[in-house]
C-alpha cells in the first residue's frame, strides 16, 4: 500500500511502516506534539510513517463518551499535519458520506473493525481513490477478509491493507491469532494494530480497558511473524487521553519500542 503514498518517506529502507498517533484529534497543539516526535523517530530508524487521528469517535460505549472537536475542525487539522510534516495522514470513517468528506484532507481511509462488511461504506472509500484500510472484525476468520478486499478491488481500487486488531475471547477481552497475519498476506499487505488487540471491551463501567503492559510483547511478535506494517495509538499522557487512554502507548515510550521492533526487522530479513 505504502508505494502508492507519495508524501510517505524511506520507502526503500526495507523496514516495517508504521500507523501512529493519538486516538481522537483532541487539539492542533496535541497532534502536533505527537507528530513531531514519531517524525523524528521514523527518519532516525527509516521507518516509513502514516499520521493517525480520529476526526470523529462514532463507537462509543455511552452517549456521553467524547465523540470528537467538531468533524471539519478536527479534519482540517490532520490536513495540517500532512502539510506541515510532509507526511500521509488516516483516520477512520463510519458513514458513506464520510468517505467524499474526509478524503478531501487525509490519504488513507481506515474503515473500522464493527464496519468492515459494510459493503456501501467500503465501495465509498474505494470510490474516492485514497488507499483504504480495512480492520478485521473482531468476529471474523482471517479467511473472510478476503471478501472485504475483493470489494474494495472489485471497485476499481488496488490501493488497500489489511489491518489485524485481535480476536474476541469471550465478553470483555481480546486475543490475537498470529497464524492470521500470513494468512491475509495473501490478499493485501496486514498492518498488526498493536494497542486495540490489548483492549478489553464491554467493561461494566462503559469505559474500554486494556493490557499496555503488553505493548511491546505484541509488536515483538508481530514483527517476528513478519507483518507489513505496526498501528500503535499514542499520547503523551494516556491517563489523560478522551479516548482509549487505557490501552495507548505513552508518548516517550516509542522510542525504545521502535529500537527494538527495528533490530528484529534486520534480524528476519
Amino acid at each position: 500500500m505504502i508505494q502508492f503514498l507519495d508524501k510517505i518517506h524511506h520507502k526503500d529502507s526495507k523496514n516495517f511502516f508504521l500507523i501512529a498517533g493519538p486516538c481522537a484529534i483532541e487539539s492542533e497543539d496535541m497532534a502536533f506534539e505527537i507528530a513531531e516526535k514519531i517524525v523524528r523517530l521514523s527518519d532516525k530508524y527509516q521507518i516509513p510513517y502514516i499520521f493517525k487521528g480520529s476526526f470523529k469517535k462514532a463507537n462509543r460505549s455511552r452517549v456521553d463518551s467524547f465523540t470528537g472537536i467538531g468533524d471539519e475542525k478536527a479534519l482540517e487539522i490532520l490536513k495540517k499535519v500532512g502539510e506541515n510534516f510532509n507526511i500521509p495522514t488516516t483516520t477512520d470513517i463510519h458513514e458513506n458520506e464520510h468517505a467524499a468528506l474526509a478524503a478531501k484532507y487525509v490519504d488513507v481511509l481506515q474503515i473500522p473493525a464493527f464496519l468492515v462488511r459494510q459493503t456501501d461504506l467500503l465501495v465509498a472509500a474505494a470510490n474516492t481513490g485514497k488507499c483504504v484500510t480495512l480492520k478485521k472484525g473482531q468476529f471474523l476468520s482471517p479467511e473472510s477478509m478476503k471478501f472485504a478486499v475483493e470489494k474494495v478491488r472489485d471497485s476499481g481500487n488496488e490501493k488497500t491493507a489489511i489491518i489485524e486488531r485481535g480476536n474476541s475471547f469471550g465478553y470483555t477481552d481480546l486475543v490475537v491469532d498470529f497464524r492470521g497475519i500470513p494468512t491475509m498476506q495473501n490478499y493485501a499487505p496486514v498492518i498488526l494494530d498493536v494497542t486495540h488487540s490489548l483492549q478489553q471491551p464491554n467493561q461494566n463501567s462503559g469505559v474500554t480497558g486494556g493490557r499496555p503492559e503488553l505493548i511491546e510483547t505484541i509488536a515483538k511478535a508481530g514483527i517476528a511473524v513478519g507483518a507489513n506494517g505496526i498501528f500503535i495509538e499514542t499520547h503523551p499522557d494516556p491517563s489523560c487521553a478522551k479516548s482509549d487512554g487505557a490501552n495507548m502507548l505513552k508518548l516517550d515510550l516509542l522510542e525504545n519500542l521502535l529500537g527494538k521492533l527495528t533490530k528484529i526487522r534486520e534480524a528476519i530479513l
